[in-house]
Protein backbone atom coordinates (compact mmCIF):
# COMPACT_ATOMS: atom_id res chain seq x y z
CA UNK A 1 0.00 0.00 0.00
CA UNK A 2 2.78 2.63 0.73
CA UNK A 3 4.29 1.73 -3.07
CA UNK A 4 0.71 2.77 -4.04
CA UNK A 5 0.56 5.99 -1.61
CA UNK A 6 4.41 6.89 -2.91
CA UNK A 7 3.64 6.70 -6.18
CA UNK A 8 0.47 9.03 -6.24
CA UNK A 9 2.07 11.66 -3.89
CA UNK A 10 4.84 11.23 -6.71
CA UNK A 11 2.37 12.18 -9.85
CA UNK A 12 0.75 15.17 -7.90
CA UNK A 13 4.34 16.93 -6.72
CA UNK A 14 5.22 16.48 -10.34
CA UNK A 15 1.96 18.21 -11.17
CA UNK A 16 2.03 20.43 -8.70
CA UNK A 17 4.80 22.06 -9.61
CA UNK A 18 3.87 23.12 -13.66
CA UNK A 19 3.99 26.22 -14.07
CA UNK A 20 0.97 26.92 -16.05
CA UNK A 21 0.92 26.10 -19.85
CA UNK A 22 1.06 29.26 -22.14
CA UNK A 23 2.71 27.91 -25.00
CA UNK A 24 3.33 24.47 -27.57
CA UNK A 25 6.77 23.58 -26.11
CA UNK A 26 5.41 24.35 -22.59
CA UNK A 27 2.60 21.89 -23.34
CA UNK A 28 5.27 19.66 -24.48
CA UNK A 29 6.96 19.64 -21.30
CA UNK A 30 3.90 19.21 -19.76
CA UNK A 31 3.01 15.57 -21.68
CA UNK A 32 6.71 14.01 -21.52
CA UNK A 33 5.19 14.32 -17.33
CA UNK A 34 2.28 13.09 -17.88
CA UNK A 35 3.83 10.09 -20.36
CA UNK A 36 6.35 9.27 -16.94
CA UNK A 37 3.65 9.64 -14.91
CA UNK A 38 1.16 6.87 -16.93
CA UNK A 39 4.17 4.60 -17.10
CA UNK A 40 4.55 4.91 -13.01
CA UNK A 41 0.87 3.91 -12.28
CA UNK A 42 1.11 0.65 -14.17
CA UNK A 43 1.77 -1.36 -11.33
CA UNK A 44 -0.97 0.17 -9.19
CA UNK A 45 -3.65 -2.06 -9.88
CA UNK A 46 -1.51 -5.12 -8.59
CA UNK A 47 0.10 -3.42 -5.60
CA UNK A 48 -3.26 -2.34 -4.62
CA UNK A 49 -4.61 -5.66 -4.73
CA UNK A 50 -1.71 -7.43 -2.89
CA UNK A 51 -2.15 -4.46 -0.33
CA UNK A 52 -5.79 -5.21 0.38
CA UNK A 53 -4.97 -9.31 0.11
CA UNK A 54 -2.20 -8.21 2.56
CA UNK A 55 -4.37 -6.34 5.25
CA UNK A 56 -7.75 -7.84 4.90
CA UNK A 57 -7.78 -8.86 8.62
CA UNK A 58 -7.95 -5.56 9.63
CA UNK A 59 -11.07 -4.15 7.82
CA UNK A 60 -14.41 -5.84 6.55
CA UNK A 61 -14.29 -8.03 2.94
CA UNK A 62 -17.11 -5.92 1.65
CA UNK A 63 -15.64 -2.46 2.56
CA UNK A 64 -12.29 -3.76 0.91
CA UNK A 65 -14.06 -3.99 -1.97
CA UNK A 66 -15.74 -0.67 -2.02
CA UNK A 67 -12.76 0.72 -1.52
CA UNK A 68 -10.85 -0.47 -4.15
CA UNK A 69 -14.08 -0.25 -6.53
CA UNK A 70 -13.98 3.55 -5.48
CA UNK A 71 -9.81 3.66 -6.32
CA UNK A 72 -10.31 2.13 -9.58
CA UNK A 73 -12.93 4.26 -10.82
CA UNK A 74 -11.17 7.46 -9.53
CA UNK A 75 -8.10 6.49 -11.25
CA UNK A 76 -9.97 5.77 -14.43
CA UNK A 77 -11.03 8.89 -14.92
CA UNK A 78 -7.29 10.50 -14.46
CA UNK A 79 -5.95 8.16 -16.70
CA UNK A 80 -8.78 9.23 -19.66
CA UNK A 81 -7.87 12.48 -19.24
CA UNK A 82 -3.87 12.20 -19.06
CA UNK A 83 -4.43 9.87 -22.39
CA UNK A 84 -6.90 12.11 -24.02
CA UNK A 85 -4.64 15.18 -23.69
CA UNK A 86 -1.86 12.62 -25.10
CA UNK A 87 -3.69 11.63 -27.82
CA UNK A 88 -5.05 15.34 -28.71
CA UNK A 89 -1.27 16.68 -28.67
CA UNK A 90 -0.22 13.91 -30.90
CA UNK A 91 -3.34 14.35 -33.25
CA UNK A 92 -2.15 18.52 -32.80
CA UNK A 93 1.79 17.36 -33.90
CA UNK A 94 0.74 14.87 -36.82
CA UNK A 95 1.18 16.60 -40.10
CA UNK A 96 -1.94 15.57 -41.81
CA UNK A 97 -3.31 18.20 -39.40
CA UNK A 98 -2.06 21.35 -40.70
CA UNK A 99 -4.40 23.58 -43.28
CA UNK A 100 -4.43 22.13 -46.76
CA UNK A 101 -2.79 18.57 -45.68
CA UNK A 102 -4.21 15.47 -47.27
CA UNK A 103 -7.21 13.86 -44.57
CA UNK A 104 -5.63 10.85 -43.42
CA UNK A 105 -9.26 8.24 -44.01
CA UNK A 106 -8.16 6.34 -41.21
CA UNK A 107 -8.66 9.32 -38.29
CA UNK A 108 -11.42 10.61 -39.94
CA UNK A 109 -13.68 8.96 -37.12
CA UNK A 110 -10.94 9.47 -34.27
CA UNK A 111 -10.65 12.11 -31.26
CA UNK A 112 -8.07 11.57 -29.25
CA UNK A 113 -9.01 7.88 -27.40
CA UNK A 114 -12.48 8.17 -28.81
CA UNK A 115 -14.04 6.11 -31.57
CA UNK A 116 -17.17 7.78 -32.68
CA UNK A 117 -17.93 4.75 -34.68
CA UNK A 118 -16.18 2.03 -33.28
CA UNK A 119 -17.28 -1.36 -34.54
CA UNK A 120 -18.77 -3.66 -32.54
CA UNK A 121 -17.93 -6.85 -34.56
CA UNK A 122 -14.20 -5.82 -35.30
CA UNK A 123 -13.10 -5.11 -31.98
CA UNK A 124 -14.80 -9.23 -31.16
CA UNK A 125 -12.65 -9.89 -34.19
CA UNK A 126 -9.62 -8.30 -33.04
CA UNK A 127 -9.73 -9.74 -29.26
CA UNK A 128 -10.46 -13.08 -30.81
CA UNK A 129 -7.05 -12.98 -32.45
CA UNK A 130 -5.08 -11.68 -29.47
CA UNK A 131 -6.57 -14.68 -27.49
CA UNK A 132 -6.18 -17.35 -29.91
CA UNK A 133 -2.25 -16.25 -29.97
CA UNK A 134 -2.24 -16.15 -26.20
CA UNK A 135 -3.65 -19.61 -26.00
CA UNK A 136 -1.58 -21.09 -28.81
CA UNK A 137 1.84 -19.80 -26.54
CA UNK A 138 0.42 -20.76 -23.34
CA UNK A 139 -1.24 -24.42 -24.73
CA UNK A 140 1.42 -25.52 -28.01
CA UNK A 141 1.17 -23.94 -31.07
CA UNK A 142 -1.27 -27.12 -32.45
CA UNK A 143 -3.65 -26.88 -29.67
CA UNK A 144 -7.27 -27.38 -31.42
CA UNK A 145 -9.27 -24.25 -30.45
CA UNK A 146 -12.90 -22.61 -30.11
CA UNK A 147 -14.35 -21.18 -33.21
CA UNK A 148 -15.98 -17.57 -32.52
CA UNK A 149 -19.26 -17.28 -33.62
CA UNK A 150 -20.63 -13.53 -34.03
CA UNK A 151 -24.45 -13.57 -34.50
CA UNK A 152 -26.77 -10.68 -34.27
CA UNK A 153 -26.39 -7.14 -35.19
CA UNK A 154 -23.00 -7.67 -36.90
CA UNK A 155 -22.96 -3.62 -38.05
CA UNK A 156 -23.68 -2.15 -34.63
CA UNK A 157 -21.23 0.63 -34.39
CA UNK A 158 -21.17 2.87 -31.38
CA UNK A 159 -18.86 5.95 -29.51
CA UNK A 160 -16.31 4.64 -27.22
CA UNK A 161 -12.77 4.22 -26.20
CA UNK A 162 -11.47 0.75 -27.75
CA UNK A 163 -8.78 -0.32 -25.30
CA UNK A 164 -11.85 -0.17 -22.61
CA UNK A 165 -14.07 -2.15 -24.81
CA UNK A 166 -11.83 -4.75 -25.98
CA UNK A 167 -9.85 -5.57 -22.35
CA UNK A 168 -13.48 -5.99 -21.27
CA UNK A 169 -14.34 -8.38 -24.76
CA UNK A 170 -10.76 -10.13 -24.27
CA UNK A 171 -11.45 -11.09 -20.73
CA UNK A 172 -14.65 -12.37 -21.47
CA UNK A 173 -13.42 -14.44 -24.41
CA UNK A 174 -9.89 -15.51 -22.59
CA UNK A 175 -11.98 -16.56 -19.96
CA UNK A 176 -14.76 -18.73 -22.61
CA UNK A 177 -11.66 -20.28 -24.99
CA UNK A 178 -9.55 -21.55 -21.74
CA UNK A 179 -12.46 -22.89 -20.12
CA UNK A 180 -13.50 -24.47 -23.58
CA UNK A 181 -10.04 -25.90 -24.05
CA UNK A 182 -9.87 -27.45 -20.60
CA UNK A 183 -13.16 -29.29 -21.09
CA UNK A 184 -12.91 -30.56 -24.13
CA UNK A 185 -8.98 -31.32 -23.60
CA UNK A 186 -8.37 -34.60 -22.23
CA UNK A 187 -11.54 -35.94 -24.00
CA UNK A 188 -10.04 -35.27 -27.81
CA UNK A 189 -12.81 -33.63 -28.56
CA UNK A 190 -12.94 -30.61 -30.68
CA UNK A 191 -14.13 -27.42 -28.51
CA UNK A 192 -17.36 -26.19 -28.66
CA UNK A 193 -18.02 -22.59 -30.41
CA UNK A 194 -17.92 -19.46 -28.25
CA UNK A 195 -21.03 -17.66 -29.30
CA UNK A 196 -21.04 -13.66 -29.39
CA UNK A 197 -24.47 -12.16 -29.82
CA UNK A 198 -24.94 -8.49 -30.49
CA UNK A 199 -27.65 -6.81 -29.90
CA UNK A 200 -27.95 -3.14 -30.70
CA UNK A 201 -30.58 -0.46 -29.31
CA UNK A 202 -30.93 3.14 -29.58
CA UNK A 203 -29.15 3.85 -26.22
CA UNK A 204 -26.50 0.94 -25.59
CA UNK A 205 -25.34 -2.11 -27.36
CA UNK A 206 -25.28 -5.64 -25.52
CA UNK A 207 -23.21 -8.40 -25.92
CA UNK A 208 -23.55 -12.24 -24.98
CA UNK A 209 -20.90 -14.05 -24.94
CA UNK A 210 -21.83 -18.15 -23.93
CA UNK A 211 -20.05 -21.15 -24.23
CA UNK A 212 -20.21 -24.53 -23.09
CA UNK A 213 -17.15 -24.80 -21.11
CA UNK A 214 -18.58 -26.15 -17.94
CA UNK A 215 -19.72 -23.32 -15.66
CA UNK A 216 -18.33 -22.10 -12.66
CA UNK A 217 -18.11 -24.56 -9.21
CA UNK A 218 -20.88 -23.33 -7.21
CA UNK A 219 -17.38 -23.10 -4.52
CA UNK A 220 -16.56 -20.15 -6.64
CA UNK A 221 -19.55 -18.50 -7.98
CA UNK A 222 -20.21 -16.09 -4.73
CA UNK A 223 -16.93 -14.69 -4.95
CA UNK A 224 -16.96 -14.09 -8.97
CA UNK A 225 -16.72 -10.15 -8.65
CA UNK A 226 -14.67 -9.70 -5.28
CA UNK A 227 -11.14 -8.67 -5.55
CA UNK A 228 -9.85 -10.39 -2.37
CA UNK A 229 -13.21 -12.62 -1.10
CA UNK A 230 -13.14 -16.18 -2.26
CA UNK A 231 -10.95 -19.40 -1.42
CA UNK A 232 -7.97 -18.67 -4.24
CA UNK A 233 -7.02 -15.53 -1.76
CA UNK A 234 -3.66 -17.02 -1.24
CA UNK A 235 -3.21 -18.29 -5.00
CA UNK A 236 -3.79 -14.68 -6.09
CA UNK A 237 -1.27 -13.57 -3.72
CA UNK A 238 1.47 -15.43 -5.00
CA UNK A 239 0.33 -14.53 -8.70
CA UNK A 240 0.36 -11.01 -7.85
CA UNK A 241 3.97 -11.10 -6.92
CA UNK A 242 5.18 -12.22 -9.76
CA UNK A 243 3.48 -9.51 -12.03
CA UNK A 244 6.59 -7.19 -13.31
CA UNK A 245 7.38 -3.66 -12.40
CA UNK A 246 6.38 -2.44 -15.83
CA UNK A 247 3.67 -4.21 -16.55
CA UNK A 248 1.96 -3.34 -20.00
CA UNK A 249 -1.45 -3.82 -18.57
CA UNK A 250 -3.27 -2.68 -15.50
CA UNK A 251 -3.47 -6.59 -14.48
CA UNK A 252 -1.27 -8.52 -17.01
CA UNK A 253 1.58 -9.88 -17.55
CA UNK A 254 3.67 -9.62 -20.65
CA UNK A 255 4.68 -12.29 -22.10
CA UNK A 256 8.19 -12.89 -23.05
CA UNK A 257 9.56 -10.52 -25.79
CA UNK A 258 10.78 -13.15 -28.06
CA UNK A 259 7.50 -14.84 -28.15
CA UNK A 260 5.31 -11.34 -27.98
CA UNK A 261 7.60 -10.38 -31.12
CA UNK A 262 7.19 -13.52 -33.09
CA UNK A 263 3.36 -12.66 -32.82
CA UNK A 264 3.51 -9.09 -33.57
CA UNK A 265 3.22 -9.14 -37.30
CA UNK A 266 -0.16 -10.42 -36.87
CA UNK A 267 -1.36 -7.97 -34.67
CA UNK A 268 0.67 -4.90 -35.89
CA UNK A 269 -2.39 -2.69 -36.87
CA UNK A 270 -4.86 -3.44 -34.01
CA UNK A 271 -1.96 -2.72 -31.68
CA UNK A 272 -2.22 0.31 -28.85
CA UNK A 273 0.02 2.43 -27.52
CA UNK A 274 2.29 0.53 -25.36
CA UNK A 275 2.51 2.86 -22.36
CA UNK A 276 -1.79 2.74 -22.27
CA UNK A 277 -3.32 1.12 -19.22
CA UNK A 278 -5.02 -1.63 -21.34
CA UNK A 279 -2.46 -1.76 -24.40
CA UNK A 280 -2.76 -5.62 -25.22
CA UNK A 281 -4.31 -8.57 -24.69
CA UNK A 282 -1.27 -11.16 -25.02
CA UNK A 283 0.07 -10.09 -21.52
CA UNK A 284 -0.89 -12.50 -19.06
CA UNK A 285 -0.37 -16.22 -19.86
CA UNK A 286 -3.63 -18.10 -18.51
CA UNK A 287 -1.76 -20.16 -15.80
CA UNK A 288 -1.46 -17.33 -13.67
CA UNK A 289 -4.43 -16.50 -12.22
CA UNK A 290 -4.53 -13.18 -10.84
CA UNK A 291 -8.29 -13.64 -9.70
CA UNK A 292 -9.10 -9.36 -10.88
CA UNK A 293 -9.54 -9.68 -14.46
CA UNK A 294 -14.14 -10.46 -13.96
CA UNK A 295 -14.41 -7.54 -11.23
CA UNK A 296 -11.81 -4.90 -13.56
CA UNK A 297 -13.83 -5.76 -16.63
CA UNK A 298 -16.92 -4.57 -14.49
CA UNK A 299 -15.43 -1.66 -12.73
CA UNK A 300 -14.89 -0.72 -16.62
CA UNK A 301 -17.95 -1.52 -18.05
CA UNK A 302 -20.22 0.22 -14.99
CA UNK A 303 -17.53 3.69 -15.33
CA UNK A 304 -19.56 3.90 -18.77
CA UNK A 305 -22.89 3.50 -17.51
CA UNK A 306 -23.15 -0.70 -18.91
CA UNK A 307 -23.16 -2.88 -16.75
CA UNK A 308 -21.43 -6.89 -16.83
CA UNK A 309 -23.54 -9.91 -15.80
CA UNK A 310 -22.48 -13.82 -15.71
CA UNK A 311 -24.99 -16.41 -15.66
CA UNK A 312 -23.79 -20.01 -14.92
CA UNK A 313 -24.85 -23.63 -15.44
CA UNK A 314 -22.53 -25.36 -13.56
CA UNK A 315 -21.62 -28.79 -15.95
CA UNK A 316 -22.77 -26.93 -19.02
CA UNK A 317 -20.94 -23.75 -19.96
CA UNK A 318 -21.72 -19.51 -18.96
CA UNK A 319 -23.20 -16.93 -20.38
CA UNK A 320 -22.06 -13.33 -19.57
CA UNK A 321 -23.71 -10.39 -20.61
CA UNK A 322 -22.19 -7.34 -21.16
CA UNK A 323 -24.17 -3.74 -21.86
CA UNK A 324 -22.44 -0.94 -23.16
CA UNK A 325 -23.83 2.39 -23.61
CA UNK A 326 -23.13 4.84 -26.06
CA UNK A 327 -21.28 7.48 -24.72
CA UNK A 328 -22.87 10.72 -24.80
CA UNK A 329 -26.46 9.37 -23.32
CA UNK A 330 -25.65 8.60 -19.99
CA UNK A 331 -23.09 10.16 -17.52
CA UNK A 332 -20.29 7.99 -16.38
CA UNK A 333 -20.06 6.85 -12.62
CA UNK A 334 -17.89 9.82 -11.48
CA UNK A 335 -16.32 8.95 -7.91
CA UNK A 336 -16.87 12.44 -5.46
CA UNK A 337 -14.74 13.52 -3.12
CA UNK A 338 -18.12 13.31 -0.63
CA UNK A 339 -18.08 9.65 -1.59
CA UNK A 340 -14.28 8.87 -1.07
CA UNK A 341 -14.75 10.52 2.31
CA UNK A 342 -17.50 8.46 3.07
CA UNK A 343 -15.13 5.51 2.79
Amino acid sequence: MSHVYDTYHRTFESLRRMPEVRTLQENDNLCRTLQTNLRQGLTIIPRLVMGVLETQHLMDADKMDNLINILLRSRISRRVILEQHLALTETFHSPWHFEGAPAREDQTDVIGEVLLRCNVRASIRRCAAAVEILLRQAYGAHVELPEVRILGHTDATLTYIPSHLEYIIGELLRNSFQACIEKHRESGTKPTPVEVLICEAPQHVILRVSDQGGGIPQSILPYLWSFIKGPRRQVRLENLNKVPELAATLEELRVPETERLAANDELQEHRHDPDSSLSSLTGRPPNLRLGIGLPMSRVYAEFWAGSLQLHSLEGYGVDAFLQISKLGNKNEQLVTRAVMDAV
